[in-house]
C-alpha cells in the first residue's frame, strides 16, 4: 500500500482548479447572449468545450434526495426527508409525507442502499417509484474519509447489525404495520445474513418480507468479470494496490479506505466505450443548442461521477467473504464468531430480482437465495428475472418503474395476507 497516492490525487485536484475555473468563466462567456460569438458554431463549440472539461476534472459531492413532494392519487403530496436513526457510519432516512393516500396507513418499505462506491441518492429513482404506495427509509451511508478514525472501524459484522437494528425499529410488530425490506445488490448479502440471523433467535421484530435486487448471494453462478476479478486476485492483492490513507485535512485522515476516485475508474473501465460515446453525444447536443440532452446528461452523470470511499476492513473482509471464499452458499458465513444459518428462514417472505444483460451480479447469482432456504414455504417465494435490462435497469428506468415494481407490490400484497405454519428448527 503507497500510503502517499491519496495525496498525490488531492494534488493533482488542486493543481486542476485554476484551469477549471477559467473554463467556468470562459463557458460562461461563450453562452452570454451579449456575447456576439455565443450565437456562431465556433463560439458553441468553444463553450461546449469549456463545459465538458470542467465536468471531467471536476470533484463531484454527495448529491440530494431533493424529493420535495409526490404524486399520490393524481395530487401532489409534499414529502419531508428526516433522519430518524443514526449511527457513526449511516444515518436512516425518511420521506414523510404530509397526507396519507386515502386517509390509510400504508406498509413500510426499507431500502437498503449499496454501499459499494455510490451515494444513497442513486437510488433516487427507486424511491419516487415506491413513494406513492409505502411508508419509505433508506439507509444513508456515510463516506469513510468524513468519519474520524476515533471514532472506530467498520467491518461486514457492523453493516449487518446496522441493518438487524434498523429492521428491529422498523419491523410489524413495532406497531402492527408490515415491514417489507428491499436491498439493492450489494446488501443483499448483509440483508438475507441478517435476516437469518433474526430468524434463528425467534426474533418477534422481523421483517414481513425481503427483495433481493441484482444481489452475489453466490457469484459461483454465471460469474462475471466482476466476480472473476475479485476471486483470481483475493482480498490480498486489493490490500496491496486499492487500500489507501484518507489524507489531510479529511476528518478521516490517517484511516485505511478504497477510495471513491479508484473504484470510479473501474466503473467507468468496464464500459469505457459507453461512456466515451456518450461524452461525445453531450458535446454534440451543447454545439446543437439541444438543452433537454444535454441536461438528461448532466443529470446521470452528476449521479454517477458522485462516489464515496470505503472502510477498508468493510471492503476486504466483503471481497473475501462474498466473493473468494462464498461463504453464505458455502455454510460458512459467521456473524460475531456464529454461524450464520438461512436454513433458520421460515417467516420472512422472499423475493429475488435479476436481469437478463446483468454484468455486475450475473443470472443466477440472486435466484441461488432460494436454495439457501429449505424451510420456507413455497408461497413465500417468488423468483423474477427482467428481460433486456442490466444491473442499473433492474432498478431504476422504465421498465423498473411499469415492471418490476408493480410485481414487488403485488408480492408484498400478496404475503402479508399469508400466515406461514410453524416450522420446527434444529439451529446451531
Amino acid at each position: 500500500m503507497n500510503p502517499y497516492s491519496y495525496q498525490w490525487h488531492e494534488m493533482a485536484q488542486l493543481a486542476l482548479a485554476p484551469a477549471r475555473a477559467m473554463s467556468g468563466i470562459t463557458k460562461l462567456w461563450f453562452t452570454n447572449p451579449a456575447n456576439p460569438f455565443a450565437h456562431t458554431h465556433i463560439g458553441r463549440n468553444v463553450a461546449a468545450s469549456a463545459e465538458m472539461f470542467e465536468r471531467l476534472t471536476r470533484r463531484y459531492g454527495k448529491p440530494a434526495f431533493g424529493i420535495d413532494q409526490v404524486k399520490i392519487d393524481g395530487k401532489s403530496v409534499p414529502v419531508h426527508e428526516t433522519v430518524i436513526w443514526e449511527r457513526t457510519f449511516c444515518r436512516l432516512l425518511h420521506f414523510e409525507r404530509e397526507i396519507k393516500p386515502n386517509g390509510k396507513t400504508q406498509p413500510k418499505l426499507l431500502l437498503i442502499a449499496p454501499m459499494s462506491g455510490h451515494y444513497a441518492t442513486l437510488l433516487r429513482g427507486t424511491v419516487e417509484t415506491f413513494l406513492p404506495y409505502y411508508d419509505v427509509y433508506i439507509t444513508d451511508w456515510e463516506d469513510a474519509r468524513m468519519v474520524p478514525i476515533g471514532l472506530g472501524r467498520f467491518g461486514l459484522d457492523d453493516y449487518i447489525e446496522y441493518v438487524i437494528e434498523i429492521c428491529r425499529l422498523l419491523s410489524a410488530d413495532y406497531d402492527g404495520i408490515p415491514l417489507h425490506t428491499i436491498a439493492v445488490c450489494q446488501p443483499a448479502v448483509p440483508l438475507f445474513a441478517a435476516v437469518s440471523i433474526m430468524e434463528a433467535r425467534n426474533d418477534p421484530h422481523i421483517p414481513a418480507s425481503m427483495t433481493l435486487m441484482g444481489g452475489p448471494i453466490d457469484t459461483r453462478r454465471s460469474p462475471t468479470t466482476v466476480n472473476i476479478l475479485a476471486e483470481t486476485r483475493g482480498s490480498d492483492w486489493f490490500r496491496d494496490n486499492c487500500i489507501y490513507a484518507v489524507p489531510y485535512p479529511y476528518p478521516g485522515a490517517s484511516r485505511n479506505v478504497y477510495p471513491g476516485f479508484l473504484q470510479l475508474s473501474g466503473f467507468m473501465a468496464m464500459n469505457i466505450d459507453r461512456h466515451v460515446n456518450a461524452h461525445i453525444e453531450m458535446f454534440n447536443h451543447l454545439v446543437d443548442e439541444d438543452g433537454d440532452s444535454a441536461e438528461r446528461h448532466r443529470e446521470f452523470y452528476d449521479e454517477y461521477l458522485s462516489v464515496m470511499d470505503l472502510d477498508a476492513e468493510f471492503y476486504l473482509q466483503t471481497v473475501d467473504a462474498v466473493f473468494v471464499e462464498h461463504r453464505l452458499p458455502m455454510g460458512t458465513m459467521r456473524y460475531r464468531e456464529k454461524r450464520v444459518d438461512p436454513s433458520a428462514i421460515h417467516r420472512v417472505a422472499l423475493m429475488t430480482v435479476e436481469g437478463e444483460n446483468d454484468d455486475i451480479s450475473g443470472v443466477g447469482q440472486t435466484q441461488a437465495a432460494h436454495d439457501l432456504c429449505p424451510n420456507l414455504p413455497a408461497k413465500l417465494k417468488l423468483h423474477y428475472m427482467q428481460k433486456n435490462v442490466g444491473h442499473y435497469g433492474v432498478f431504476n428506468g422504465s421498465r423498473f418503474r411499469e415492471q418490476i415494481a408493480p410485481r414487488i407490490r403485488a408480492f408484498h400484497a400478496q404475503v402479508t395476507q399469508v400466515q406461514p405454519e410453524p416450522v420446527p428448527l434444529s439451529l446451531s
